[in-house]
């Protein structure tokens, strides 16, 4: 015998209550831009006031489903009324019907994958309540839709809990930063400089006496694309891969020794600090810090210490940590940083046993950081996986087991 299956429209109705927002001026506004693919919950607000044209009114339980470019999974609940885009469909849950669960509904990959099928348009791709409504799952009775979504927000919260703790850990870093860069560690006097106050016994210097910066080397597309090779070369998107965070572990593509002498470049040694020299990707302030002699493509920019005996590479990328990149690139529609700009930075530059302990402070809270990190890419792994098993029918709660899943409170620093 078949198993009975509902539809999303068994579930939830449409409902496109539009308003003007000029008679709603003090309500909370939602645009796609305040949620997150794959959350849940928004990660912030508007005002009414600072919006045109009509919106749709939603209420606390709604479900606020994004109809623009499914694949990014934008699906949100509504914990209080408001009024949103129309390009987030609201989806009021029928009497009965758990609105927790509905939101894991619309996350299933199994539903993004119907709601992708069924768009139209090129250069901004729409699906639309006709399509989505006709979405088929297992009808589980409401008991089952409850433990199916309790366990599901129990692993989202503590996803979010985990995101909360790495915030935190990055804003104490930042802010242990500003305070050992201009106090140090030894309760000294300061002293003006022309940075600003640092230790009395701390010295001033130019980024190019004790390093040296220069770009990647082109990458032809003939070398690319291979996974074994005598060393790594990096493009800025291998700065975005899992681990790569702080120290530059993983790589897509690989060459060979022979290779580089063929392409005339010089390998960047380890302990070089990397980050994207050019483009849009400047503006991500990414910087990365080499764990073997790589190579980079040239789109990316290198400097590497010279003077280990005044300067230690760990503790220049802890300083250039504190540099906006954005604030020293060219200005125009395609931003740039060259050596020169670099060479005119002055930095603050301890004794060898002062930035060693610099580096300790830093390096604990960047493990305590990467901790969490790791505990968050479990932790997505484990949704993503409960979220098609589940939703399909291939798993039921009762068959789990669930004693070792972390709580929302176990992600406090």
């Amino acid at each position: 015998m078949a198993e009975a299956i509902i539809r999303l429209c068994d579930l939830c109705d449409f409902v496109g209550v539009q308003v003007d927002p000029a008679r709603r001026a003090d309500d909370v506004y939602v645009g796609l831009e305040h949620i997150a693919s794959g959350r849940f919950v928004r990660m912030g607000e508007g005002k009414v006031s600072d919006v045109q044209s009509a919106k749709y009114a939603f209420q606390h339980g709604d479900v606020l489903y994004g109809k623009l470019r499914p694949y990014l999974d934008k699906a949100v609940l509504a914990h209080d009324a408001g009024v949103c885009t129309t390009e987030l469909l609201v989806l009021r849950p029928k009497d009965g019907v758990n609105p927790r669960f509905v939101v894991c509904v619309v996350h299933a990959p199994t539903f993004v994958e119907h709601a992708v099928a069924g768009t139209t348009g090129v250069q901004h791709p729409r699906t639309s309540w006709s399509h989505i409504r006709g979405f088929e799952l297992p009808a589980f009775d409401p008991g089952e839709q409850t433990k199916i979504a309790n366990l599901l927000w129990k692993v989202h919260d503590a996803i979010a809990a985990n995101e909360s703790v790495i915030d935190v850990g990055a804003d104490i870093k930042a802010a242990a930063m500003r305070e050992l860069f201009t106090r140090g560690l030894r309760g000294e006097p300061q002293k003006e400089t022309e940075i600003g106050p640092v230790p009395e016994s701390w010295h001033v210097t130019s980024l190019d006496s004790v390093a040296q910066a220069r770009g990647g080397t082109s990458f032809p597309p003939r070398l690319q694309g291979r996974n074994q090779g005598d060393l790594p070369f990096y493009k800025v998107s291998d700065m975005n891969l899992p681990g790569n965070e702080i120290e530059m572990r993983s790589a897509v593509n690989w060459i060979s020794r022979a290779d580089v002498v063929q392409l005339k470049a010089r390998p960047f040694p380890r302990e070089t600090i990397i980050f994207p020299k050019v483009g849009g990707a400047l503006h991500t302030n990414k910087k990365r810090l080499l764990t073997v002699d790589s190579m980079v493509d040239n789109n990316v920019m290198g400097i590497t210490v010279l003077d280990h005996a005044s300067c230690l590479p760990k503790y220049l990328f802890a300083w250039f940590q504190t540099i906006n990149l954005s604030s020293i690139a060219n200005a125009g529609p395609l931003p740039s940083i060259n050596s020169s700009q670099l060479y005119e930075l002055k930095l603050p530059i301890p004794e060898l046993g002062e930035q060693r302990e610099i580096i300790t402070i830093l390096d604990a809270i960047d493990r305590k950081i990467d901790l969490h990190r790791r505990k968050r890419a479990l932790l997505e792994e484990l949704f993503k996986s409960l979220l098609h098993k589940l939703m399909t029918g291939e798993v039921r709660v009762a068959d789990l087991d669930l004693s070792a899943l972390p709580t929302p409170a176990e992600a406090t620093p």
